[in-house]
């Protein structure tokens, strides 16, 4: 538990955007086909730099002279489920955070399995994913569909699962959608940031998870840094609707992009839509 006060969330959060450009840590990510080049670009728009590489042969290495890990099980694999436990036990030895996007968990027998086996031999610091994949981890009713949430999982209690899950697991966990949720078991916060053209665009998940990872590498509380890489793609999201929305989706993604090179830590703390949950609703 940190010393952060409720009341400092803005300004600690909006102080990482400025830390991660100054430091531009390296960002060891072993994600999946589908998104790993929005990944790499989202990683270097927020001012890190992002490094790939998911050999057995060679993730070891990388993962130590990086600043974090990211692991996300998009397109898994038994090579890269191998590469993905070598590289968290490593990370975890050399005192390196690690990030954990636990896509599809509750979709197939193999990404349940995964899912369990890196949460049971890594040290995640911080999980991220949707209300499915977060409510499979729980214990909870969860219907995921396909690496999408699914729309039966709405009823339930985000902020609850979140507490649970952040306790089960001693780690931060982020959970997004319409309203995100971010717990560390005991403070609890809702991020009411985003645009639903958000969904529409395939990779938004991953990438918010890639920022979240480049805050975790320059930040010592895991909550503030997934603040602010929850909040970062859901701002962009709505400057990128403000400008194109009426483009369609192909010109979202670009503009998200350009969005997410943009941000600043003062233009976060204008507009950032958060609330302490448990804290009498007190917004911040």
């Amino acid at each position: 538990m940190s010393d952060l006060k409720l009341g400092d969330i803005k300004k600690k959060t909006s102080a990482l955007f400025e830390n991660v450009r100054e430091q531009v840590p390296l960002i060891h990510q072993i994600t999946n086909y589908v998104t790993v080049g929005d990944c790499a670009n989202v990683t270097l728009a927020i001012g890190a730099s992002p490094v790939m590489a998911d050999d057995i042969a060679e993730t070891e290495d990388i993962t130590a002279i990086s600043s974090a890990l990211l692991l996300n099980m998009g397109t898994l694999n038994e090579r890269t489920v191998a590469s993905m436990l070598a590289s968290g036990k490593r990370a975890n030895a050399l005192g390196i955070p690690v990030i954990f996007d636990p896509v599809g968990a509750g979709a197939s027998g193999f990404r349940n399995k995964t899912a369990r086996k890196i949460l049971e031999q890594v040290d995640v610091s911080i999980l991220r994913g949707n209300l499915s994949e977060i409510s499979f981890l729980a214990g909870q009713k969860a219907s995921t569909r396909g690496v999408d949430a699914s729309a039966a999982d709405a009823e339930n209690d985000g902020s609850a699962i979140a507490q649970i899950v952040a306790r089960q697991y001693h780690c931060v966990t982020a959970i997004t959608g319409a309203v995100d949720f971010i717990s560390d078991g005991e403070r609890t916060i809702a991020i009411r940031n985003g645009h639903p053209m958000l969904s529409k665009v395939t990779g938004t998940g991953c990438m918010t998870t890639a920022l979240t990872a480049a805050f975790a590498a320059v930040s010592e509380d895991d909550l503030a840094a997934a603040v602010a890489g929850v909040i970062a793609m859901g701002i962009a999201g709505e400057i990128a609707f403000e400008k194109v929305g009426d483009r369609g989706t192909g010109s979202f993604r670009t503009t998200l992009m350009d969005s997410v090179s943009m941000l600043t830590g003062e233009f976060i703390e204008a507009r950032a839509k958060l609330e302490v949950i448990g804290d009498g609703g007190r917004k911040l």
